[in-house]
């Protein structure tokens, strides 16, 4: 006998795989009647509300409660030496050293409640930068086909750039590592045809240029393509290509290299050189400050994904370079560096990027990230400076779709741990997928076939405009 319909079953047409995630949810109170009833994330294709991303990572780990979470009424132990000042977002403090920044906080979405429990840079960097947690919490992390792939490259497989010759995904100016190169910037198990185009040069070089993107003088494209034909009739007869993920990627891979070199619209996208000396100065004559210029050129030119690495190392002994990891270099200080080097690049960097997008009416379809693998530590040691802590930091969000002017979570009293909206990593990957216009729960397939869900996490639906 067949069953009476159930309206409500049939409208929503709900997967197998959003069933088995609604189950495994039930523990969390994530229960199907809540998504029958509409109250979460259904799943589904979703509007494209941002048309590029740039994904500005701050290697080391900045800290939360002297940027975006101060505690001005905490003891002098955890409160920021720094004197707080009122932003743009009359509910937001920042510090004395910020005082641009603070006039743009307006625009900007600050999640303050974002958590996880990897220590260590390569564990919480491959978190941060790919949306999914490593197997351990482990300095020895190393980059792996079984670990999954970077943001940029999953955007890549489900939503390439449709102009042709334009890359989808860019990074530079450096590979971040802790010892060894940290996981999550590249294509993992996905294969070679998804991984980011790198920049490996100084963008604030005077005599900055990508020679890949121009031909020798001797050999014009038509026999660059003569001669990349030959080469796949080679490969082809020697069966030298086995059929890994990898392998099947590289014809891609040099397709796309080809395209790239016939492209006038990239060597335009690249050519730092064209921008009036007075854009380049308010950016900053360095080389995170011209980085963020090149980011706003290649998403204004039709790049999807651009990643800019604040630094290659997690911190620096020199109060000039270096990420955020201020706390153990030679017996400096966290706070001398900061106000000399980390402070100041931010508070040329940011508003000018914002500012810049704004007036180019680029910031509305533009998704700009800010964030690090981890914050401070809420206690200052006895070294004057605050060790790592992801236990609760905060992220900036601004533009794409996302609301300004607003706070989404909470801290406790000394920025310890998240006690209004907990948000994981997994949490805010889904969310930059969804701003994409990218459903969360689509899947790939590992380095062994398995069909995996691209985000375990849930869009922050609260934080959309």
């Amino acid at each position: 006998m067949k069953p009476p319909s159930c309206p409500g079953f049939d409208a929503l047409r709900l997967s197998r795989r959003q069933l088995i995630k609604a189950g495994g949810m039930g523990a969390l109170g994530l229960t199907l009647p809540k998504i029958l009833a509409g109250s979460e994330y259904p799943g589904g294709r979703p509007p494209v509300r941002a048309k590029s991303v740039i994904f500005l990572f701050q290697w080391g780990g900045p800290s939360h409660l002297d940027m975006f979470d101060l505690k001005p009424d905490a003891p002098s132990e955890y409160r920021s030496p720094h004197k707080p000042i009122r932003t743009g977002n009359p509910d937001l403090l920042t510090s004395e050293h910020l005082p641009r920044v603070a006039k743009i906080m307006d625009r900007f979405t600050v999640i303050r409640s974002v958590y996880h429990n990897m220590k260590n840079h390569n564990s919480a960097g491959y978190y941060a930068l790919s949306g999914h947690a490593p197997p351990t919490d482990d300095q020895r992390l190393r980059d792996s086909i079984d670990l999954r792939p970077a943001y940029g490259s999953v955007v890549d497989r489900f939503a390439p750039n449709p102009k042709g010759g334009l890359p989808t995904f860019v990074t530079f100016p450096h590979v971040v590592a802790d010892g060894s190169r940290t996981p999550g910037q590249a294509a993992s198990f996905l294969g070679k045809r998804y991984d980011p185009l790198f920049v490996p040069r100084n963008p604030n070089d005077p005599n900055f240029k990508l020679p890949e993107l121009s031909l020798p003088n001797n050999l014009n494209i038509d026999r660059l393509q003569a001669r990349r034909g030959l080469q796949e009739l080679i490969d082809r007869q020697s069966r030298l290509l086995d059929h890994s993920a990898e392998a099947r990627g590289l014809d891609d891979y040099y397709k796309n290299a080809i395209a790239m070199l016939n492209s006038e619209r990239v060597r335009e996208a690249f050519d730092l050189s064209a921008e009036p000396a007075k854009v380049r100065d308010a950016y900053g004559r360095t080389t995170y400050g011209q980085g963020c210029l090149l980011a706003r050129r290649l998403v204004e030119h039709g790049v999807k994904f651009v990643t800019c690495y604040f630094s290659a190392g997690i911190g620096g002994q020199s109060i000039t370079d270096g990420g955020w990891d201020t706390h153990g270099f030679n017996d400096t200080r966290m706070y001398p560096i900061i106000e000399q080097y980390h402070f100041p690049i931010t508070e040329t960097t940011l508003p000018t990027l914002i500012h810049d997008l704004e007036n180019r009416g680029l910031l509305d379809e533009t998704l700009v990230v800010w964030m690090g693998e981890f914050g401070r530590t809420p206690k200052i040691n006895k070294n004057a400076s605050r060790d790592h802590w992801p236990g609760c930091y905060s992220v900036l969000l601004a533009g794409g779709g996302v609301k300004r002017g607003y706070i989404y979570g909470a801290s406790d009293e000394t920025a310890s741990k998240p006690i209004e909206k907990p948000v994981r990593l997994e949490d805010l990957s889904a969310t930059i997928y969804y701003l994409l216009g990218i459903d969360p729960t689509s899947e790939y397939h590992d380095s062994q076939g398995r069909p995996l869900m691209i985000s375990s996490g849930e869009p922050i639906l609260d934080v959309l405009a």
